[in-house]
């Protein structure tokens, strides 16, 4: 039986100083892993390191930002050795509305976050030997969506940005192969600050439509992110693993009523 033990392993994640990120940053550390949590400051990098059980850093980084990824790689190996696994989770979608109402600066912005902060920080981890310890392939998990997979309403820019990311995952786990696994998650709608205006108002409601009858929490989508970076999924690149609570299967609540109601 294979378990999740990640002891003596380092991991860094970007956004996260909050919600999926620092869950998942918790997770991991439950299993043995050094983590490395990064944010725009310093300040909450700290203070989100704090709420770490375990051995755990905060590094202030921009996404975006190339000379911040890489300061952020050094101060990883200096301190723990190795970069081990990459999350690359940070997010965001400065572009709620019509596809036709963007202007190029929230394009560029959200493009530049969401695909190209994945696709460079990627980089620099592989240039800093991720994936070149013995023992262990190096793991890199891309937080997408399952928006990148549908359509909906005032989210076209958002979710072309993930649908993006799914494919830019796909490619990476070729090119990095056999060394280094590259997958993606797509969560649904989970309880976090930046997906708010997708269920605070009507949370019971869109909760009915569900199939698993509730929104998603970060644990959820840390768990996830667990099993991907762990030897138990060590035959799976290139994949992309939704969580969703069956969400993108649609309106349930017009199957109910049988065995399972």
């Amino acid at each position: 039986m294979t378990t999740q033990d990640f002891a003596g392993r380092t991991a860094i994640i970007t956004g996260g100083s909050r919600g999926i990120g620092l869950a998942i940053g918790q997770r991991l550390s439950e299993a043995g892993a050094n983590v490395v949590l990064t944010s725009r400051d310093q300040e909450s990098a700290d203070a989100a390191a704090a709420q770490i059980t375990g051995s755990a850093l905060g590094v202030a980084a921009h996404v975006a930002d190339e000379e911040a990824a890489q300061r952020c790689m050094d101060v990883t190996v200096e301190r723990f050795g190795s970069i081990d696994i990459l999350v690359n989770n940070a997010g965001t979608n400065p572009a709620f509305g019509r596809l036709i109402d963007q202007d190029h600066a929230r394009f560029a912005k959200i493009f530049d976050i969401n695909l190209w902060g994945p696709l460079m920080w990627t980089s620099q981890a592989v240039k800093a030997g991720l994936g070149q310890r013995d023992g262990h392939s190096g793991v890199v998990i891309n937080t997408a969506s399952i928006g990148g997979m549908s359509h909906a309403p005032l989210m076209g820019l958002y979710n072309a940005t993930k649908a993006a990311l799914i494919h830019v995952t796909k490619q990476l786990a070729l090119e990095l192969s056999p060394g280094i696994r590259v997958n993606a998650i797509c969560p649904g709608v989970v309880r976090t600050k930046l997906a708010e205006v997708l269920w605070k108002e009507h949370e019971q409601a869109l909760a009915a439509t569900m199939p698993l009858g509730r929104i998603g929490e970060p644990l959820d989508v840390a768990d996830a992110v667990a099993f991907l970076a762990s030897d138990a999924a060590s035959w799976i690149t290139g994949q992309t693993l939704v969580m969703d609570g069956g969400q993108i299967l649609g309106d349930a609540t017009g199957f109910r009523g049988g065995l399972g109601g």
